[in-house]
């Protein structure tokens, strides 16, 4: 059944003041005509033949007048009888003019279905323009076309009659519009104006020629048909031509030009409804895509998977109905949208029902293609309040759909890593980690090259013995020495751009202890906060004012290294770090690593960020190789850094421009990095074995095919996830997870490092157990560089005393 014209509907709330409109139009109409209507009776019989030829043109032009298709503006239709109706006035006066109009005006109400009251309108609003325009042409020497030549008053009185009609006319449509619908009244009326300008106004500059070709023959009248079905025809190619532009060749919907003009032609609709707290305010913005289409295209062709495509828009369209549209945006991506909505339950409602009629085998050339969909909603205006952002917002869903295995999925903020302040870190990150290559320049090849906290160049310390040695430095650590320089203000500069020989220097005039510098046993494995070690506050940044409390425009933070202590178990002595990654951003404080890592992994940032970590992290190894202080520092790197063998030439590069032994640096993997390309990840961590660089498989039980990992890969190492760490001392199952991952990793000869390490239960379950090394809370907590030499000169080695009591083990009860 074909929905009502929502012109012949008038909105509930707006009836009073609509219809007192209408009666206004409709009485002055009246008042303007009626004694031309009275005069005409007597008239009427004294009117030539020319007359009576425009009149029954205009009637029978009005019985079909030209639509065009799509067209939503204050008014669409153009009507032929305007040019007959002008003409008329011009050369008859009033009455005629309005006569004629007017039976015109009911015969296309009639063959439009327009209702009663509309019908009436229309013809009160063209007597009111023709009134107008008689009026202007008094205001000129007389009757315009009474004989003889015109002057320029005859011509400047018929373009006056002209605008006024056109302005009249086109006033009091767009106000009826207004009433009715609510919508703006400016916006609309411009919006429809250029269109009428060229429609309407050239039938009214028509109207001048017919009454002079009336005047020398009436038999000249009929020819206007002529250039008025040329006009006709020439206006409807173009706007077929437009709306073939805004339709899928393949599958007949709307395009991705045609999607863009509904919905922000309707999302100003349901504004206006929402402004006056209409519950159907609401819209849904649907992006549906393909799933397995790309195996169709490649195993069966193109011409298939076109033929694929036209069956799914047919079976989209039989799902929704109208006022909904559907469109295809191009390959295999649809969308609907949805309007009048009250809330996001009627969205998923047709998403269901479309995933379920996508669910169905497609035959085709007896073969059934299974097509399934993955469908993001959008909702306005919640989600957005324009199309570029539903559209984006659509699409974050639709994918959060794909990569949940879910068909349908409404748009979170949280799933969302392309929001704009998520856009606006990346451009922070990006700019800060540009900021630092810039300061840090390339050092030579020929001398390693030591740089301070703030970035400062140092001279480097003499060529560090790397003979080998056991793997576990001394315990009696010595202080850097102090830098000695004839210029005092150089010396000073020096001094305060590294972090170690800035602390050394504060230390130097106090008296040192001629004892051991070892904390107090009750507290060896218990240590404050990293910020707070040595009874000093963080340090203010360099380019931060601190009278202002604010940090200066444009400053993108500072990134930094946190080192976290690894230790061994048996003898509590350190034996390396794990190198973790911060920035303090000005504005947002500490950024929250993960969401830090999920910026940048998914762009070019992503090279930019892992090439300042290795420079950081081996530059440090060098420095506290200068220090006496050998130490191994592991890190982690991304996917992304996996798929290339880019990262194995630069960390080749930078060990031996600063001159650090490759067993100090370890490379963390995770097995989803494995999984994600297994051949080119192994090809880069081969080429980072062979150079010396040793690899631990970090997060170890939470991805895939552990055990071929083991065998397969370079491994030194096997990390022990935090996960079941963390829950080993009240879970038997996390208990026997762990224990079996240690036994496991000493049969393959691999050390077994277990993170998250929080109290002394578990420190000693994991020592009976036979864990190489833990790392966590219970030793300290990631610090930066220069605490960590602080908290070294306080750590006692912690080794645990006589045998262990089983019972600590939790045990399964019997079943």
């Amino acid at each position: 059944m074909e929905p009502p014209d929502p012109r012949n509907l008038v909105p509930p709330g707006r009836t009073a003041q609509f219809s007192a409109f209408v009666a206004s139009v409709l009485a002055v109409a009246v008042l303007v005509s009626a004694p031309a209507l009275v005069s005409l009776a007597t008239t009427l019989p004294e009117l030539p033949v020319a007359f009576w030829t425009m009149a029954v043109l205009a009637v029978a032009c009005d019985a079909r007048p030209f639509l065009p298709p799509g067209r939503r503006q204050s008014s669409s239709a153009v009507f032929p009888s305007t040019c007959f109706t002008f003409a008329i006035l011009l050369g008859w006066g009033l009455g005629p003019a309005v006569a004629v109009q007017a039976v015109a005006v009911l015969v296309s109400g009639v063959r439009m279905r327009h209702a009663p009251w509309r019908t009436a309108f229309n013809a009160g609003q063209y007597a009111c323009s023709l009134a107008a325009a008689y009026a202007v042409t008094r205001l000129g020497p007389g009757d315009v076309f009474a004989g003889g030549p015109l002057g320029w008053t005859d011509i400047a009185a018929i373009g006056g009659a002209g605008v006024a009609w056109f302005l009249v006319n086109y006033g009091l449509v767009t106000a009826a519009v207004r009433l009715r619908f609510g919508e703006r009244w400016w916006p609309n009326a411009w919006h429809g104006l250029p269109f009428e300008l060229l429609s309407t106004g050239s039938l009214l500059l028509l109207a001048p020629v017919l009454v002079t070709a009336a005047r020398a023959s009436a038999a000249l009248v009929p020819l206007v048909l002529v250039p008025l079905f040329a006009v006709y025809r020439m206006a409807r190619l173009t706007v077929e031509q437009r709306q073939l532009a805004s339709l899928d060749p393949l599958t007949g919907l709307a395009n991705r030009k045609a999607l863009l003009a509904e919905v922000n032609e309707q999302v100003h609709r349901h504004a206006e409804r929402g402004a006056r707290g209409e519950p159907d305010a609401r819209l849904a913005l649907l992006l549906i895509d393909l799933d397995r289409f790309k195996n169709v295209n490649d195993a069966l062709g193109h011409a298939v998977g076109d033929r694929l495509l036209v069956e799914v828009s047919a079976r989209l369209t039989d799902v929704v109905e109208p006022p909904d549209l559907v469109a295809r945006l191009g390959g295999d991506e649809f969308a609907i949208v949805m309007t009048g909505l009250t809330d996001v339950t009627e969205a998923r409602a047709l998403a269901d029902q479309v995933v379920r009629v996508l669910a169905e085998p497609v035959p085709l050339d007896g073969l059934p293609l299974d097509v399934g969909g993955s469908i993001g909603i959008a909702l306005y205006p919640e989600h957005g309040e324009d199309f570029a952002t539903l559209m984006r917002h659509a699409d974050v869903a639709m994918y959060d759909a794909k990569h949940r295995n879910d068909t349908v999925a409404v748009y979170t903020a949280e799933s969302d890593h392309n929001s704009a302040e998520r856009l606006g870190l990346l451009a922070d990150l990006r700019r800060v980690l540009e900021a630092g290559r810039a300061v840090d320049g390339d050092a030579p090849v020929d001398a390693p090259v030591v740089r301070g906290g703030d970035g400062a160049m140092l001279p480097a310390s003499p060529p560090v013995d790397e003979r080998p040695g056991p793997r576990w430095w001394s315990r009696r650590r010595r202080r850097p020495s102090l830098v000695a320089h004839d210029d005092e203000l150089i010396a000073r500069i020096v001094t305060g751009a590294d972090p170690i020989l800035r602390r050394a220097a504060r230390s130097a005039p106090s008296a040192a202890p001629t004892g051991e510098p070892w904390a107090d046993p009750a507290q060896a494995a218990v240590q404050p906060d990293p910020a707070w070690l040595d009874g000093q506050p963080d340090p203010v940044p360099s380019d931060a004012d601190p009278e202002r409390g604010a940090e200066p425009a444009g400053d993108a933070g500072e990134i930094m290294m946190y080192y976290q202590p690894q230790i061994a178990i048996a003898t509590g002595e350190m034996v390396g770090v794990e190198a973790l990654l911060r920035w303090r951003h000005p504005r947002r404080g500490m950024v929250d690593p993960e969401e830090l890592i999920r910026v940048a992994e998914q762009s070019a940032v992503m090279r930019l960020l892992t090439r300042r970590v290795v420079d950081d992290v081996v530059e440090q190894l060098a420095k506290w190789s200068a220090a006496g202080l050998h130490l191994r520092a592991a890190l982690n790197v991304s996917v992304r850094d996996l798929h290339t063998g880019e990262i194995a030439d630069q960390i080749a590069d930078r060990l031996t421009r600063y001159g650090v032994a490759p067993e100090r640096l370890q490379l963390e993997i995770t097995e989803g990095a494995l999984m994600a390309d297994p051949r080119r990840v192994l090809t880069t961590i081969t080429r980072l074995h062979r150079i010396g660089v040793g690899i631990a498989l970090d997060d170890f039980g939470t991805g895939y095919s552990s055990l071929q990992h083991l065998r397969r890969l370079p491994l030194s190492e096997v990390k022990v996830d935090r996960s079941f760490v963390l829950g080993m001392t009240d879970d038997t199952d996390d208990a026997a997870i762990v224990r079996s991952t240690i036994e496991l990793s000493k049969a393959l000869g691999l050390r077994v490092v277990a993170e998250g390490v929080e109290d002394e239960r578990t420190w000693r379950m994991l020592h009976a157990a036979g864990c190489d090394v833990a790392q966590g809370w219970f030793y300290a907590r990631p610090m930066p560089a220069e605490e960590l030499v602080a908290w070294l000169a306080r750590y006692r080695p912690l080794r645990p005393l006589g045998g262990h009591d089983d019972t600590d083990t939790p045990r399964r009860p019997g079943r």
